[in-house]
């Protein structure tokens, strides 16, 4: 279930309008408090543990619906955690924490069990946009998404806040490639000329300079196709269009 708060954020609830629980794990105690403040702000209830084995103490009665988990814990490793925490709760999606930006490290996460992961430092706006991306996703939280949040497969874009993402991972655009990505994801799958975008993006016909649609959708392809897989597509003599990957 989606709502929209007073900031124009569009609130993540839980089926029985609720908030959000997030559990945070780690024995750092000014960035557990600086973290966890920050996700209240979101409107999220949260719980703290410094280490694992309370955070399975807290887990079974909090029943939280995302663990944010330091891999480096001093009692046992953010692995095994994650594995304790499943056998209480199968699924729950959980984003590491980790101080090692490394292949390694990102592949124990993730073939643990781990949804993805953050290197510290990091900033609170990125967890916080990966953490609401990891809940859509993952359907962390049942309920069906607001009407102001399209979504194309892993793309998200908030037509309240105007927030974009991509698997989690915050996408910033200009207004006018803004306009553009809301366009193409409003008609998914379905080709639109390079006289439908001017017409509905820029309102007015540039006199045969179309070649501005070409540019914004390079502009867009930089943004969120680099490095993943396209989802934005030419048909050549026809325009363009968008759909899962």
């Amino acid at each position: 279930m989606t709502t929209t708060s007073p900031q124009g954020r569009t609130e993540l609830l839980r089926a029985d309008g609720s908030p959000v629980r997030v559990l945070v794990v780690d024995d750092e105690v000014s960035l557990t408090e600086l973290l966890s403040m920050a996700l209240r702000y979101e409107g999220w209830e949260i719980r703290s543990a410094g280490d694992g084995a309370e955070a399975v103490r807290v887990a079974r009665s909090f029943r939280p619906d995302v663990v944010v988990l330091d891999l480096m814990l001093p009692d046992m490793d953010g692995l095994s955690v994650l594995g304790r925490l499943r056998r209480e709760l199968p699924g729950v999606p959980a984003l590491f924490l980790t101080a090692k930006d490394t292949a390694e490290n990102r592949v124990a996460g993730l073939t643990a069990g781990g949804d993805d992961h953050v290197t510290k430092p990091f900033g609170l706006e990125d967890v916080v946009a990966r953490l609401r991306g990891l809940i859509r996703r993952t359907g962390a939280v049942p309920g069906r998404r607001s009407d102001s949040v399209l979504a194309v497969g892993d793309l998200t874009l908030d037509e309240d806040s105007r927030e974009v993402t991509r698997g989690g991972e915050p996408i910033h655009l200009t207004a006018t490639e803004f306009e553009l990505l809301r366009y193409l994801m409003r008609n998914p799958r379905r080709v639109l000329s390079k006289a439908q975008i001017l017409d509905r993006v820029w309102s007015y016909d540039f006199g045969g300079r179309a070649n501005v649609v070409e540019l914004y959708i390079s502009y867009l392809r930089r943004k969120i196709d680099a490095g993943r897989e396209p989802m934005i597509h030419t048909r050549r003599g026809a325009g363009y269009l968008i759909k899962p990957t």
